[in-house]
């Protein structure tokens, strides 16, 4: 029974053991740190389970799927990757311009949005002025509101703005002016549906949390140091500029590759607003390689261009993965 006793004691004792590797604060039993790593590993099989699926589907040959489930890819093939390359859709549009426009896209929202919520945060963050309390709940609450709810008065706005050719040969700029001779012209070009009016469309979407974010951290930097600046004679711009801006160039990179990567992938608003095929992104070719029904998609190329679309993002996280965090956790400090 003594002998009972003290194997239970020793087994207790051993999952009791202090994992943390801290003397003070609190400990962590070896047993809690199984049950968590027991959690880690299998929120990481879930979360690895479809992306290895995937990269598995574009290194095969076949563009059937798989009757059974594959997670170790059974031949390397490059066959869907090049086919993608060469040609992705059946519209007359190469890969490098699916990516161009992708990638103007997003370093144009992310360049505008971060433009504009510095300024913006810096008001909110130093000045005092009449409803700044309710201007910044109006600006939270496009945060609330999911993305496509707002895409229907933006497309109804943007669609106003045309350029239109009159029969006289005059050019009309709706909705500021209109054919004389009473025509409604041949369209010419429509803001809505062009890069630039997406463009638009994506940086009113991201301005909310571009601003919220940089005013967070903007109030974390030391008012004296603009009051010294004052001082020694520097003016608001100078101020702004010298001082304020380089203090917070970690947060505005944090900002803007957030903005970045957000829109990167972006389908909603440019699938709603775009209709030239000259002017569609990488994530708009992904679906429409999908097709009208499952057993006619290419699902090794499918997954090849999933590949190539979900690639710069996730090096581009990795990579920033810890000044992204540490930004975000920055910020957040004072609200």
């Amino acid at each position: 029974m003594t002998t009972q006793n003290q194997t239970k004691n020793s087994i207790v004792r051993f999952l009791n053991i202090n994992t943390s590797g801290q003397t003070g604060g609190r400990n962590l039993p070896l047993w809690r740190q199984l049950l968590l790593q027991l959690i880690a590993i299998a929120i990481l099989a879930s979360v690895m389970f479809p992306i290895m699926y995937v990269v598995t589907l574009s290194f095969s040959s076949k563009t059937t799927r798989p009757s059974s489930l594959e997670l170790f890819p059974k031949e390397i093939s490059f066959v869907a990757y090049q086919q993608v390359l060469d040609k992705p859709t059946g519209n007359p549009v190469t890969f490098i311009e699916l990516l161009r426009n992708s990638f103007m896209l997003s370093m144009g929202v992310g360049m505008a949005a971060l433009a504009i919520a510095v300024t913006a945060a810096y008001a909110f963050s130093r000045f005092k002025f009449a409803m700044r309390e309710v201007l910044m709940v109006l600006v939270f609450i496009p945060l609330l509101m999911p993305a496509v709810g707002l895409s229907t008065p933006l497309y109804l706005l943007l669609n106003q703005v045309q350029v239109k050719e009159c029969k006289d040969g005059a050019t009309a700029i709706q909705p500021f002016t209109t054919c004389e001779d009473g025509s409604k012209g041949k369209l010419q070009f429509n803001l809505r549906d062009s890069l630039f009016g997406v463009g638009i469309a994506m940086t009113a979407s991201a301005l909310p949390f571009a601003v919220w974010n940089l005013k967070g951290y903007l109030d974390t930097i030391p008012r004296e140091l603009e009051e010294a600046a004052a001082i020694d004679g520097a003016d608001a711009n100078q101020t702004f500029w010298q001082i304020v801006i380089p203090l917070a160039i970690p947060q505005l990179a944090v900002t803007f590759f957030l903005g970045f990567i957000g829109h990167w992938q972006e389908f909603v608003l440019t699938w709603l607003f775009l209709s030239q095929p000259k002017d569609y992104t990488l994530a708009m070719t992904l679906y429409n390689m999908t097709g009208q029904y499952a057993n006619a998609i290419p699902w090794n190329r499918f997954a090849a261009m999933a590949v190539i679309v979900a690639l710069p993002v996730a090096i581009v996280y990795i990579a920033l993965q810890r000044n992204i965090v540490g930004g975000l956790t920055t910020g957040s400090v004072k609200g």
